[in-house]
């Protein structure tokens, strides 16, 4: 059996591992993708911004060259120095760093650019050009340790050209470094990710496996007092707490069933013992005389009327809460005046019914029924007088049911039954509706004690509560009330 139990609470476990490890790779995973896009998006858009920046600026240097050399008769020594005021040089090499190197006319350097540039059969040829203005343009030329973008341009009548040249092999370098960067980044917040995925799966999963735990000593030990650990406010906390109402219940029925259980023995002993009794007397009946037999049979009648009772009431009270009758609109009007019907048949007694206001509720009827019968039984069977009737009242109060702050239970339909019996002592008001329980000056008369405490039951699966208290001029009013919502 030990085996066992550690099996399931393995299997258990590592169930819960398994959704830990879940939790864990999904989190990274969704961390991993969104990572990445964001990373690649961001460097492409970075990358393609400097590269388009770049190109802008060095097509702006070169359509500036183009304009100057076409208004302005230029010749290589305009380019040869820097000049202190700003010349055609220095407006070249200002705006991004530009390598400006001057070719002759016979395409000879004439001042050689930093690094210096490579004069090809082009550039010769636009150094000898007639018109001013023409260009050339390379790309990607290898220059010492870079790469460079070229554009050669004539200065007309053969008076040779300029050249200037971009490094693009510094972007280049840098934009790598940037993507290396970027996925030393990405990577670090993978792994990251990962961790605290992991983290947050064994905080979540610790509660699950502490729940399951208690859960699996309950089934195992069968003991429902077990306290479920519970901490926080989310859905997990929220199905600890569950749970844990869940267990108290359950402990608070089998609670309720085992007194009911004593309760119930306890009360039968009598009745049996009687009824053994006066069964074992039935071997001497012939012995007896006439009027001992009589007693004898009288006896063992109303003795089994009792027994009967008493167990009917029983499994009307253990049925109570199990109670499958479905819920419907009823009138307690309507309800009242067939209890009185039945009572005036059975008991020969007068019971009157005063109905005021709306008595219209969701409830159970037969459980209704059931409740006031025994109500009107209870006032009968006190009032043996019977000078003045039995009253019904069923008054629609419009008060409010429930003990919930701001729950919507709706209006109440108060039930009180009115007699002029010798009354309840005030001693026993709190006391007459739990179960078996009977007022001294009762206790010579028939019942079983569970009438009242049905009363109790019926109301409080309504939505209502009982109560009971003295009359003016003697006699006894008791009853409860029904929310208009009906029970759950």
């Amino acid at each position: 059996m030990r085996s066992g139990a550690r099996l399931r609470r393995w299997v258990a476990r590592a169930r819960l591992s398994s959704l830990r490890t879940t939790f864990t790779v999904s989190f990274a995973a969704v961390a991993a993708a969104v990572t990445v896009l964001v990373g690649f998006l961001s460097y492409d858009a970075a990358a393609r911004l400097v590269r388009v920046d770049q190109q802008t600026v060095f097509e702006g240097v070169v359509q500036d060259l183009l304009d100057e050399v076409r208004h302005s008769a230029l010749t290589p020594a305009d380019f040869a120095t820097a000049d202190a005021d700003g010349g055609p040089r220095d407006e070249l090499i200002r705006p991004s760093g530009t390598v400006v190197q001057v070719l002759g006319p016979d395409a000879s350097v004439v001042d050689r650019g930093h690094p210096p540039l490579p004069v090809g059969a082009d550039d010769r040829r636009i150094a000898a050009a007639r018109p001013a203005g023409q260009l050339v343009e390379h790309r990607d030329v290898d220059v010492g340790d870079g790469m460079y973008r070229v554009a050669t341009v004539s200065l007309g009548d053969g008076r040779g050209a300029v050249q200037i040249a971009q490094e693009f092999s510094d972007t280049e370098d840098l934009l790598r470094e940037l993507q290396q960067r970027t996925v030393l980044l990405v990577g670090a917040v993978v792994i990251a990710a990962g961790l605290f995925g992991w983290w947050l799966a064994r905080r979540i999963t610790s509660r699950l496996v502490r729940l399951a735990g208690a859960a699996e000593d309950v089934a195992r030990t069968g003991r429902l007092g077990i306290q479920v650990p519970v901490a926080g406010y989310d859905e997990v906390a929220r199905l600890g707490r569950s749970f844990d109402r869940m267990l108290g219940r359950l402990a608070q029925s089998e609670e309720d069933q085992r007194r009911l259980v004593q309760d119930a023995g306890h009360e039968l002993r009598t009745p049996l013992t009687s009824l053994r009794t006066n069964i074992s007397m039935l071997r001497r009946i012939d012995e007896l005389p006439p009027a001992a037999r009589g007693e004898l049979v009288a006896d063992l009648a109303q003795e089994s009327r009792e027994l009967t009772d008493l167990v009917n009431e029983l499994v009307d009270l253990a049925a109570g809460q199990s109670d499958r009758e479905p819920l419907q609109r009823v009138a307690l009007a309507d309800i009242a005046e067939d209890v009185a019907v039945a009572a005036r048949r059975r008991t020969g007694r007068a019971v009157t019914v005063r109905v005021s206001g709306d008595t219209v509720v969701d409830g159970r009827p037969g459980a209704l029924q059931r409740a006031l019968s025994n109500l009107v039984d209870n006032a009968a069977k006190f009032d043996r007088g019977g000078g003045e009737p039995i009253d019904i009242v069923v008054t629609g109060t419009g008060v409010p049911v429930g003990t919930s702050a701001g729950a919507d239970v709706g209006a109440a339909v108060r039930v009180e039954v009115l007699d002029r019996g010798p009354g309840i002592a005030e001693e026993d008001l709190d006391r007459v509706f739990d179960r078996f329980y009977r007022a001294p000056d009762a206790r010579s008369l028939p019942g079983s004690g569970l009438g009242l405490s049905i009363v109790r039951e019926v109301a409080a699966a309504h939505g209502g509560d009982p109560f009971a208290r003295r009359r003016e001029g003697g006699g006894s009013a008791i009853g409860f009330t029904v929310g208009r919502g009906g029970g759950g």
